[in-house]
């Protein structure tokens, strides 16, 4: 099945008004790359309708959040017209119910996507032009579904969207119907229970007791057991739809109507327990990822106006200094200004050992560039303090910490569904009428053997109760669930079913070099000036024009050029152009300067490269080294080595993958084939695919993707494209980092490639898990089905049917203790 998605490209890309514009070709390129875009174009202008961006999408394999996700990345905006609204719901703690749920809302008019989870989330993508979240709230309040808390959103708030709730709202928060409490449901089972036991009791033991004593307890345990069932019940018919609640009710009559007024009472009685403990089963998971959002603490001690105050991080401002006591959590993402000490980042990057911090060298500059501060002075809220008190400087509002960005986007990913719970969905929509259809037959069986029709009834009624798949239903949503809850715990970000399923099917995986297989801090090991140049001239022009750029090589030839030339020396330079994948050109002393690889010399008008620099080249690449050629003008000044020092963790996660399963990995990068090759030798990979431009790694990963699913872990920034190419997209080091948060499937939030085998690890248990609660879903049913033809009866029937869902139940909680092997 296909969708469309129209944009306005002047509301996705303000400012733009042209579709000839590069910046729409870029965006194209982007999201044509993925995985479950079919195409992508542009709808020429019209009359006063604006040029528009057509995205044709499976929703199966690409969520309209994702799409969000990549055009938000690409420095795009869709939240003028397009609403994104996630919200903390009590009253969806089964998985028909979360269903139900997103159905009704998906009822509205102008909502394009909507999905509830089992954990408590729901997430609506909707039309402002059609609808609003006061519209879509009281749909939620419709049917009984409590409002806890607004996460946020990705847009912004437009007229009548925002969340001041009115006083109805307010007292909604604490209504939902169930005046007992959370626990209502189960109480209310409790007492079917009580009733249905002492009926049955006065029935066989009390002698003499009035007939009607009994049934009048067998109806009240009806009453009990089947409220909340009714209530969903009433709830899909109106949407149409016949669903197992239904099913549950039609037996439990059937077996009134019969005057087995004690079988019904058990039904009904199992049916609303197992309910109950389901929805007390995946509280836990829930629980797990809302331990994620109490790890910041609610108060923060400030130093404003020469004094020292306590107040709630809500009032944090960016700029604020903070003072972090001994042993006590980091309010705020920011970067220390003051002290050492070492800290606990595991709440939010996994990791297993505390990291050093030391104050910035230069607080202006980190002020400037916080995104680019060092890892050993950034910090992040929720973070565990060590032994020494340090002083940080507020580089986010408690909203936007790294901390919150997880939160919020674990909580997405809980109503991300998974092919196979997709699967399942569309088996049981298929299932359900197919059961109905069965029992109906049934009732015509006295035409074929010989026996009164209470019996006949009675076999239909038990085939409805052997045959409801709600072992089914909760099999796929309880073990992504526990899967994503486990994974954010470990440091993991896994946005979704789907990712969370592929990542535990892979065969390949492509690796980016710089930053990823390498620490990313190359270093200069080699000059070699051009004859009659001297090594100061050469590094004065190199360190003039690559100070003006941020890229990796450049800022190391910047940093550690210094040393090689006094300040006095270097000129100063102008006009900086990159040409990507190749190099920069820029201006000093009225001659253009040209930096790059060997390559981009002799193409694009550039002349090519004296014999003595073509030497010099062999010569550093040959011993392993990134060469730069540096040219001012006509004449060739010199070349640099670099060399990037592989990360000492890569061999060994590479060889835990390995027994993984994973039978194939290739890194891939722009630098030269030899020096790719002698890095992929190092760490232990087989292959290695140098020289390729930007576009070029997108073509090798569609390639992959031809014949294998293929994930490719980069850090989510310069590898934005072929990460968006792969079967799964894997950011490393993406804590601070919101392009990396939004562009990839799976976050990796340490810098730290051994979490990778983990990630990898658990998806694969997780996909286990599921086959397994998916076989011993579907065995039941088949199991049960002939034995209630036979002759088993609704009591045993129901017993296993409700045991069967409380066994998958478990068996999805076991990933919440997943341990890497």
């Amino acid at each position: 099945m296909t969708e469309k998605l129209k944009l306005d490209i002047p509301i996705v890309l303000p400012g733009v008004a042209d579709a000839a514009d590069g910046c729409v070709a870029r965006l194209m390129s982007s999201l044509a790359g993925r995985p479950g875009v079919e195409t992508v174009h542009v709808v020429e202008a019209g009359g006063d309708v604006p040029a528009q961006l057509c995205v044709h999408y499976d929703p199966a394999r690409l969520s309209l959040l994702r799409i969000r996700e990549v055009v938000t990345a690409a420095g795009a905006e869709i939240t003028s017209r397009y609403g994104h609204a996630l919200w903390k719901v009590n009253g969806v703690g089964y998985q028909r119910k979360a269903r139900t749920t997103g159905d009704q809302l998906r009822a509205v008019t102008g909502v394009l996507e909507a999905e509830a989870s089992v954990a408590g989330t729901v997430r609506v993508e909707f039309d402002r032009q059609q609808t609003s979240e006061k519209a879509l709230l009281a749909v939620l309040k419709s049917a009984g579904v409590e409002l806890v808390d607004v996460q946020g959103k990705a847009g912004g708030h437009g007229p009548g969207d925002g969340h001041d709730h009115g006083p109805d709202e307010k007292e909604h928060e604490h209504s939902h119907g169930e005046f007992l409490g959370p626990n209502t449901e189960l109480i209310f089972a409790l007492a079917s229970g009580a009733a249905l036991i002492i009926g049955f009791a006065i029935e066989k033991l009390v002698a003499g007791a009035p007939g009607w004593l009994p049934t009048a307890l067998y109806i009240a345990a009806y009453f009990f057991g089947g409220f909340f069932t009714l209530r969903e019940a009433i709830e899909n018919l109106r949407l149409k739809k016949f669903e197992i609640d239904t099913l549950m009710l039609v037996a439990a009559a059937g077996a009134a109507a019969l005057g087995a007024w004690a079988e019904g009472a058990l039904l009904l009685f199992l049916f609303s327990v197992g309910h109950a403990l389901e929805h007390y089963a995946m509280g836990r998971a829930r629980k797990a990822i809302e331990a994620l959002a109490e790890l910041a603490p609610r108060t923060a001690t400030v130093r404003r106006d020469g004094t020292t105050i306590e107040i709630p991080v809500e009032e944090l401002l960016v700029g604020d200094i903070v003072i972090v006591k001994p042993d006590s959590r980091v309010a705020a993402d920011g970067f220390v200004v003051i002290g050492n000490s070492a800290i606990n980042q595991a709440p939010v990057t996994g990791e297993s050992m505390p990291v050093d911090k030391k104050p910035v060298a230069d607080a202006a500059s980190a002020r400037a560039l916080p995104d680019r501060v060092d890892a050993s002075s950034r910090v992040f809220a929720g973070t565990i303090n060590g032994s020494g008190v340090i002083e940080i400087e507020v580089t986010r509002l408690s909203t936007d910490s790294t901390l919150a960005k997880v939160v919020k986007m674990v909580s997405e990913a809980e109503t991300q569904k998974s092919p196979t719970q997709r699967f399942t969905d569309k088996f049981e929509r298929i299932f359900v009428p197919a059961v109905l259809a069965l029992a109906v037959l049934l009732l015509f069986a006295g035409f074929v053997i010989d026996e009164p029709f209470s019996a006949t009834f009675y076999r239909a009624m038990a085939v409805l109760v052997a045959a409801s798949p709600c072992a089914l239903a909760i099999a796929t949503p309880s073990a992504v669930l526990s899967g994503v809850a486990r994974a954010a715990r470990g440091g993991v970000l896994v946005k979704g079913g789907a990712p969370l399923e592929l990542l535990g099917s892979l065969d390949a995986i492509a690796f980016d070099k710089t930053g990823t297989l390498t620490i990313g801090e190359p270093h200069i090991r080699d000059i070699i000036p051009a004859p009659g140049i001297s090594k100061e001239r050469l590094m004065a022009v190199a360190v003039a024009v690559e100070s003006l750029s941020d890229h990796p090589l450049a800022r190391a030839i910047a940093a550690d050029g210094r040393g090689h030339v006094g300040a006095e020396q270097i000129p100063d330079a102008t006009d900086l152009r990159s040409l990507t994948g190749k190099g920069v050109v820029a201006t000093v002393e009225g001659k253009e300067v040209c930096i790059g690889k060997a390559e981009m010399f002799g193409a694009d008008g550039i002349p090519a490269l004296s014999p003595a620099m073509i030497d010099a080249i062999e010569q550093l690449r040959a011993s392993g080294h990134t060469s730069m050629v540096i040219r001012q003008g006509d004449a060739d000044l010199g070349a640099i080595g670099l060399i990037d020092t592989p990360r000492p963790e890569a061999k060994p996660a590479i060889e835990k993958l390995r027994t993984i399963g994973i039978r194939r990995m290739i890194m891939i990068s722009g630098d030269h084939q030899r020096v790719a090759e002698a890095v992929a030798k190092e760490v232990g990979l087989d292959e290695a695919w140098g020289d390729l431009m930007p576009e070029d790694k997108v073509e090798a990963i569609r390639k992959l993707r031809d014949t294998s699913k293929v994930a490719m872990v980069g850090d989510g920034v310069n590898d934005a494209p072929a990460m968006a190419s792969a079967t799964v997209g894997i950011a490393m080091g993406a804590a601070g980092s919101d392009v990396a948060l939004e562009t990839a499937d799976v976050a990796l939030m340490a810098d730290d490639l051994s979490n990778l085998p983990f990630a990898v690890g658990l998806s694969r248990q997780t996909r286990s898990i599921i086959l397994q609660n998916v076989w011993v879903s579907l065995g039941v049913v088949a199991l049960l089905v002939p034995a209630t033809i036979l002759g088993l009866g609704i009591g045993p029937a129901v017993a296993m049917h409700e045991g069967s869902t409380l066994l998958v139940v478990a068996n999805a909680l076991r990933l919440l203790a997943y341990r890497e092997k």
